[in-house]
């Protein structure tokens, strides 16, 4: 049995929630499917085509809840018995606290200093240089609710990048840039009453470690998950427009699921219909990297275009990202890993400069070829959320190689030559630099993706990481988890205000236990959580999308 479209209504903006889950069970591996399915028990199976379950039914759009609704506790039903609804957490009103780092507990070859200037209380910790290395800070919180935990350092050479942890739950990393000591926050961390352990481990080391404060974290913007509809290219098809009023219609409230696969009939999707209640991801990532002429030059073949077009007839949503396979004259590594820099010898900034013209008439080769794919799915009708030049800021990349400038003058150019050279309409644009100073302006950006690969197993919200691409620009952009490794718990995004626009789960180990079966691998994401995460309310799965091709537009 399908899980059920109930009315659900989830608080957003300033008012911070907690949830609680509706989790369906799985069928047994053994147990005969319904008509219209197919058993998805071999690895050469196909499983059931999106479109084919013999249950269409269309969720119930999300209702909103008034400010002086009477709100359940978590884990209570409501008169009605359906689940309870999200109730408000008030905000932190103790003072702040601040901890010394030398008063901390340290582990490793980490030890106390004093020699640099600009140091509160009596001296900092150094020597993060080794596997083992790190400071722990014993908190106590004397009121539950969310807190900014601002961290002061200094870097030992550039940027560097360290975990935090609390409870021994990974947070996120810790960035240092400057060489004086300075203060950087992880925004939101919801703490319970009593005591905890905050420590910074060594993932790049070599930081001096001054300081934490513990503060009460101030409301989320009320503003947080208004945004328009509106499209950068303003002679976008209808089928793209009614997308993306979809898409912000749910924003804030609802969380579309995705996964990327190398075909609609992949086998991450068939491990996904095997582990939940038979359903599929509402979003089908694929990759337009076979495409790249320096790719189809060396063999690589794909049938993408034709996966995308299916999935949409079916009824699904998909997104294309270009692993930008380098012109043959690049290359100096591995053919096939010719998008790393370290198999590249292309020097973006001299060919942005005019100073490789052979290079620019190579690179305009390589988007022509690419845009013959996407007016195939144009011609088809098929919206595409379009994440090219993705990940640009982390450096491994050969269009990220020589910095943001260079990078932005190629995000523009592959703007104007898809829009406007070519008249490609049928395109949502998700930036994916994932640094403000990447951020090629707003009026090339739909929506900003953050790529976030935490770890094994860990489900919290990533709410760091969503509040700093909401800052990116001052106008209000839809925020999606545009891939990640884990799935995160639905109930803890809704209770920190991270409502991701969709996540997109990356493919083979990320889900499969090999690249041969269609098992799901718990080493990322364990069992129950995917269950979770495909049984929740918030999360829209594929058989709850709507009649995309009939939605409404609007602005």
């Amino acid at each position: 049995m399908r899980k059920k479209n109930r009315v659900i209504a989830f608080l957003m903006a300033a008012i911070c929630l907690t949830s609680t889950a509706a989790c369906g069970d799985g069928k047994t591996e053994n147990e005969t499917p319904t008509m219209g399915e197919q058993d998805p028990g071999g690895a050469d199976t196909k499983p059931t085509k999106p479109g084919e379950s013999p249950e269409d039914a269309q969720p119930t759009k999300p209702e909103e809840i008034s400010e002086d609704a009477q709100l359940t506790k978590p884990g209570e039903e409501d008169p009605n018995g359906e689940v309870a609804l999200p109730t408000k957490v008030p905000l932190v009103t103790v003072s702040p606290v601040t901890y010394e780092a030398e008063d901390a507990a340290l582990s490793g070859g980490v030890k106390t200093e004093s020699s640099k200037n600009g140091f509160s209380g009596t001296g900092y910790v150094t020597k993060f240089e080794g596997d083992g290395d790190g400071c722990t800070f014993h908190i106590d919180i004397t009121q539950e609710g969310f807190y900014d935990l601002e961290f002061v350092t200094a870097s030992q050479g550039g940027h560097k990048e360290n975990i935090v942890l609390v409870d021994g739950e990974s947070l996120g990393t810790l960035v240092s840039e400057s060489g004086d000591f300075e203060p950087s926050s992880f925004e939101r961390v919801y703490l319970t009453v009593g005591a905890h352990e905050v420590t910074i481990s060594k993932s790049w080391g070599w930081i001096m470690l001054d300081s934490l404060t513990v503060e009460g974290a101030e409301a989320l913007p009320e503003d947080l998950y208004t945004v328009s509809a509106k499209l950068v290219n303003p002679n976008a098809t209808d089928n793209t427009k009614r997308l993306m009023s979809y898409l912000t219609d749910i924003y804030g409230k609802q969380i579309l699921s995705g996964q990327y696969c190398d075909s609609m009939y992949g086998l991450e999707r068939a491990a996904i219909w095997r582990t939940t209640d038979h359903e599929y991801p509402a979003v089908l990532g694929l990759d337009m990297m076979e495409y790249s002429p320096s790719r189809v030059a060396n063999g690589g073949t794909t049938q993408a275009v034709e996966n995308a077009i299916d999935y949409w007839e079916q009824g699904g949503i998909v997104t294309f990202v270009w692993h930008w396979n380098a012109p043959e004259k690049y290359l100096t590594g591995t053919w096939y890993s010719g998008f790393y820099k370290e198999n590249t010898n292309i020097d973006l900034k001299k060919i942005m400069d005019g100073e490789d013209t052979e290079g620019y008439d190579l690179i305009l080769r390589d988007i022509d070829a690419i845009a013959e794919q996407l007016k195939r799915l144009q011609d088809a009708g098929v919206p595409v959320l379009w994440r090219p030049l993705h990940e640009a800021s982390g450096g491994w990349f050969w269009w990220g190689n020589v910095g943001a400038d260079a990078y932005k003058k190629l995000y523009l150019l592959l703007y104007d030559r898809l829009t406007n050279y070519h008249g490609l309409n049928n395109l949502i644009w998700v930036w994916n630099g994932q640094a403000a100073d990447w951020y090629p302006g707003d009026e090339y950006v739909d929506i900003i993706g953050e790529d976030i690969y935490p770890g094994e197993r860990v489900y919290t919200s990533q709410i760091k990481k969503f509040l700093e691409a909401s800052e990116y620009t001052k106008e209000r952009k839809m925020i999606v988890l545009s891939e990640n490794g884990c799935l995160f718990d639905p109930d803890l995004a809704i209770r920190d205000g991270a409502m991701w626009g969709f996540f997109a789960t990356w493919s083979g180990e990320f889900v499969l236990v090999n690249s041969g079966l269609n098992r799901l691998s718990e080493k990322y994401t364990e069992e129950e959580m995917v269950k979770k995460v495909y049984s929740h309310d918030a999360v829209i799965t594929f058989s709850e999308l709507p009649d995309l091709k009939n939605y409404p537009i609007h602005d």
